[in-house]
């Protein structure tokens, strides 16, 4: 088996993960500056039948690789060190290790920290070059079920929605959080590192439970109280970025605050380069009071995707593209602007948990007969 073949069989194996790394000779570059060919050897024992963040133990993936378990061990731990797989505790109370899938853990480990240094800009030159239109598409757009959804603002949903639908309020996410932590936003510090500019705070990025204990424990982002969460909600709401988290009810994982200048989703809907239902959940428009309007644009100039415009003395709402953030509602004198339930996804709610989530993606690209690659 030459390396060659090793890396070939990586990629190969990565691209069949429930949320997989779409196969291009860009990804193999990847794997060849962050993987050895004997960690890659290693990489292919993980199992790639799991949801994410559901690590394995080692005796699992001792059974694909010729290695002393000491041996095999201390590369595990040496590449979950260097952020290059998940590590946690398993259900049976010993510590495992599960491979990074798209959106959870790669290509984000590499930049959670903020920091600067020759090989962030490297891995950001290399995560740009990979991660192409057409790659992000098809990472996030072969299931029906997609794994994010945006939340919009809480104050741009009337009370009765707040009561009837209280998971699509941040403050219901931080709340049942059990561990919390924050990390710079991926996008924003690799778009630094490539030499462009965002003038949007960076240390936004929110993870809860498994994997906010993973950041803190691997150094990527620090713990943050409860109360820290809700002052960096409303940091991002005065910055007029968007909310997001896992596509699911309970057990979220995952929270991201988005811009239309650095980041895969907002940035690729405002510059109109992947349509908004490819890439994410949306359960939410925007409606404006016409009563209460004074037509004054100023939601037109904050809408971080431009799906307004001004018709007379009214922002209309174009909603092939609005995103229902509720940012324009941050901004308006008026308290003209509100969010209500799209019609065309009446009945539609997230998945109850994480777990549910993601084992109907993985059904939904039918994987569930996917199994390990491994070295002959």
């Amino acid at each position: 088996m030459t390396t060659d073949e090793i890396y070939q069989m990586l990629g190969e194996h990565l691209s069949r993960l429930g949320m997989g790394y779409p196969m291009r000779d860009d990804l193999i570059d990847i794997l060849r500056e962050t993987f050895t060919a004997e960690e890659a050897e290693v990489a292919l024992a993980i199992p790639n039948t799991v949801i994410p963040l559901q690590p394995v133990l080692v005796e699992e993936i001792s059974a694909g690789v010729d290695l002393p378990q000491e041996k095999l061990v201390e590369i595990l731990e040496s590449l979950a060190e260097k952020g290059m797989l998940f590590s946690a505790m398993t259900d049976a109370g010993e510590q495992g290790y599960a491979l990074h899938q798209v959106g959870f853990g790669f290509p984000q480990t590499f930049f959670w920290a903020g920091e600067e240094s020759s090989h962030g800009r490297k891995m950001a030159m290399l995560t740009a070059k990979y991660f192409n239109r057409q790659v992000t598409r098809e990472a996030f757009s072969p299931s029906e079920t997609k794994p994010y959804r945006y939340v919009p603002v809480g104050r741009s949903l009337e009370p009765g929605l707040q009561a009837v639908m209280p998971h699509h309020m941040m403050e219901t996410v931080v709340e049942q959080a059990e561990v919390l932590a924050v990390a710079h936003c991926s996008c924003r510090v690799a778009y630094a590192l490539g030499g462009r500019g965002c003038e949007h705070p960076t240390e936004v990025c929110m993870k809860f439970n498994d994997m906010a204990r993973y950041v803190i424990d691997r150094g990527f982002g620090r713990e943050i109280t409860k109360k820290e969460a809700l002052e960096i909600i409303k940091k991002t709401e005065e910055a007029g970025l968007v909310h997001f988290v896992d596509n699911a009810d309970g057990d979220i994982q995952h929270n991201c605050n988005c811009c239309g200048c650095a980041c895969w989703n907002v940035g690729s809907i405002r510059r109109r380069k992947i349509p908004r239902d490819v890439l994410m959940a949306v359960y939410f428009f925007r409606e404006t009071d016409e009563e209460e309007c004074t037509g004054c644009g100023t939601c037109v100039e904050a809408c971080p995707v431009n799906a307004l415009k001004m018709e007379g003395d009214f922002a209309v709402v174009d909603h092939e593209w609005c995103i229902g953030c509720g940012v324009c509602s941050t901004v308006c004198p008026s308290d003209a602007v509100k969010m209500v339930l799209r019609p065309d996804r009446t009945g539609q709610l997230p998945a109850a948990n994480f777990k549910q989530l993601h084992e109907t993606i993985r059904k939904e690209k039918n994987l569930d007969k996917t199994t390990p690659s491994s070295l002959p």
